[in-house]
């Protein structure tokens, strides 16, 4: 009989990348009972992995309490060896599984999350400290209860017990973003692109105000996938000049964000400085890299040691549009360099940037459990 294992999160939606693409996939390949409990419209069986829907919250209020609370009652009632949840907020989920269960509980930590919520707009600013505590407490009394602790980074797993904890980052899978055919990079339009989560704190105000100083004659478009937070973000950068520049696609499934970054030139990662990126492994940046196209990233110490060491772009202050407009100039008037660092980056992803390395951390995790 299969070792059963219930994947439970109240956030992500049940195709997310980390979640679903790689670990879920890589347990059901391994031979493993896999359900997953998530915001869907319908009961389905997507992969081999056994998708349970619970309804999509109205607000982030309904999330934390009703839904959290469903999800933990259809997940007691699988009965299952091992519950994998992603969700700070479903901690108490977690342990109470653990306690009226008896089975295996993993947590995943994919942020660092007391330094993520000090830049929460909508939490009111002088309550963020205050919640950081209260959630950095909420994670030290659940660490206690879990047999596992899954860390998506090596600065987020020194929060947490060293002989439960496991370093598995989210890096690409080899095959993901790879297109036949593709544009050869010299004939690609001038497209600069960002992919992801679009917010000031990821820098999109420095992103259009930067190719608002490039000259005309190179035609440069932004090009941009994701989802605005919050929403009214987009209605206020589509005042400025700059935005006739840009082309907003919304967000994307896989598919389409392969075809974007097979025709694009530039990956942008411009983060901000802030405490919960300064020590982050941005996904994207790896996708840039795998895809074979040069970044333009943060100049922070780690990943200014990833950049430099693979050869693979360029770095800039994210504060300041001009050094990101001169980087951008740079690699489309220097095209043979600019290539030349996507095939590094490439490079560097399949020896050492790569899912089919950390899933077997994943299953050796589980093996250990099982």
């Amino acid at each position: 009989m299969k070792d059963k294992i219930c994947i439970i999160t109240t956030v992500h939606t049940p195709l997310d990348i980390r979640i679903f693409q790689k670990e879920a996939k890589a347990l059901v390949q391994e031979g493993y009972d896999v359900s997953l409990i998530a915001q869907h419209e319908r009961d389905e069986i997507v992969g081999g992995v056994k998708i349970i829907a619970i309804p999509k919250s109205r607000n982030r209020f309904t999330r934390f309490f009703e839904l959290a609370w469903r999800a933990f009652c259809y997940a007691f009632r699988q009965k299952a060896d091992v519950y994998h949840f992603h969700d700070p907020e479903l901690i108490p989920c977690g342990v109470l599984l653990k306690i009226l269960n008896k089975s295996k509980v993993v947590y995943d930590v994919h942020e660092d999350l007391p330094k993520q919520i000090l830049t929460k707009y909508w939490i009111p600013t002088g309550l963020r400290k205050l919640v950081a505590c209260c959630s950095q407490l909420a994670e030290a009394m659940g660490a206690f209860f879990f047999d596992r602790i899954v860390a998506a980074t090596p600065k987020i797993a020194e929060r947490f017990p060293t002989g439960k904890t496991v370093v598995v980052q989210n890096y690409p899978r080899l095959d993901e973003l790879v297109m036949e055919n593709t544009i050869p990079y010299k004939q690609r339009p001038p497209y600069v692109v960002y992919v992801g989560g679009i917010s000031r704190a990821r820098g999109i105000e420095e992103m259009v105000r930067a190719v608002g100083l490039l000259p005309e004659k190179l035609n440069v478009r932004l090009v941009l996938a994701g989802s605005f937070s919050p929403t009214a973000l987009e209605n206020e950068l589509k005042q400025r000049p700059e935005w006739r520049q840009v082309d907003f696609w919304g967000w994307q499934p896989r598919e389409g964000i392969k075809k974007i970054l097979s025709e694009a030139r530039i990956g942008l990662v411009i983060l901000h400085p802030t405490p919960n990126y300064l020590d982050s492994y941005p996904i994207k940046m790896f996708e840039y890299m795998s895809a074979g196209i040069p970044v333009v990233a943060s100049d922070f110490p780690l990943w200014r040691e990833i950049i430099e060491q693979a050869g693979c772009g360029l770095l800039v202050d994210p504060l300041k549009p001009e050094e990101i407009a001169q980087a951008i100039q740079w690699l489309l008037e220097n095209p043979d360099e600019a290539q030349a660092m996507g095939e590094r980056g490439r490079e560097a992803v399949q020896s050492q940037y790569n899912w089919s390395i950390e899933e077997k951390k994943l299953l050796q995790m589980y093996k250990e459990l099982l």
